[in-house]
C-alpha cells in the first residue's frame, strides 16, 4: 500500500459505486473523506446545505484538497405525475445542487493543489427514456455541469471529468421495481468504476466524459 499523501472528498461513500471509489483511493496514494448520514468521517445531512457549508469550510481550514468526487445519488422512474413534489426536491437537492455547493467550497483549495473533480452520473444523461424525466434532468444537469466547469477551469490546471455508467450492480436498485439480471454481461461491476476513477486521475491527459456500457441490455421485473 502506498503513503497516503493526497486527501480526497466522496459523497456516496458508504455503499455502491461510492464505496468501491473510496477503497480504491485509500488502496493508492489518498487519505480518504466520506460525507454523509451515517459511517462517514464527515457526517451530514446532504440536503441540510447550510450544515453541509460549515462542515466543509471547517475541514479545509486545516487540509488541502486532491481530489472531490460527487457520488451520492437517488434514483426514482416513473410517470411524472406520480412523482411527490417532496420526492422531486430530493433527487434535485442530492443529484444536483449538492455537487454544484460542494464544488464551489472546495474549488480554491483544489486550485492550490491543481487537484481533480470526478462526477458521477449516468447512461440516463445521455439519452431519453420513458419514466426517466426527472432522474435524466438531475444527472444531465451534473453532466453539462461538468463539461463547462472543465472550460472554466483549464487555466488552472484543475480537471473536471464526468463519468456515465451504465446499469450497476448495487443497492441503488432495492427500491425499484427492477434490477440488473445475473448475467454478468448485462451490468457493471462498481469496482470496475473505481479502476476506471483511479486511470483517469493518473492519466497525464484529461478525459472530460466518459460512458461505461455494459455489453447487453437485460434488466429483471421485480
Amino acid at each position: 500500500m502506498k503513503t497516503n499523501n493526497k486527501t480526497a472528498l466522496i459523497t456516496g461513500s458508504s455503499s455502491g459505486i461510492g464505496k468501491a471509489i473510496y477503497d480504491e483511493l485509500l488502496h493508492n496514494e489518498y487519505k480518504v473523506y466520506g460525507i454523509g448520514r451515517h459511517d462517514c468521517e464527515i457526517e451530514c445531512d446532504l440536503q441540510d446545505t447550510k450544515t453541509l457549508e460549515r462542515k466543509i469550510k471547517e475541514f479545509l481550514k486545516n487540509s488541502d484538497l486532491d481530489l472531490l468526487v460527487n457520488c451520492a445519488g437517488l434514483g426514482i422512474f416513473a410517470p411524472h405525475e406520480e412523482i411527490s413534489t417532496k420526492k422531486i426536491t430530493e433527487l434535485i437537492d442530492v443529484n444536483l445542487k449538492v455537487p454544484i455547493i460542494l464544488t464551489n467550497l472546495c474549488l480554491r483549495s483544489l486550485k492550490k493543489t491543481k487537484g481533480k473533480i470526478i462526477n458521477i452520473s449516468s447512461i440516463e444523461a445521455t439519452r431519453h427514456s420513458k419514466f426517466s424525466a426527472l432522474y435524466s434532468a438531475t444527472k444531465g444537469g451534473l453532466r453539462d455541469f461538468s463539461l463547462c466547469l472543465f472550460e472554466e477551469l483549464r487555466k488552472s490546471g484543475v480537471r473536471a471529468t464526468n463519468i456515465n455508467p451504465d446499469i450497476t450492480k448495487t443497492a441503488f436498485f432495492d427500491e425499484l421495481n427492477f434490477e440488473p439480471t445475473d448475467d454478468k454481461e448485462s451490468y457493471i461491476d462498481p469496482k470496475e468504476i473505481a479502476k476506471e476513477v483511479l486511470h483517469i486521475i493518473n492519466s497525464p491527459f484529461v478525459t472530460t466524459d466518459i460512458t461505461l456500457r455494459a455489453q447487453k441490455f437485460a434488466i429483471s421485473k421485480k
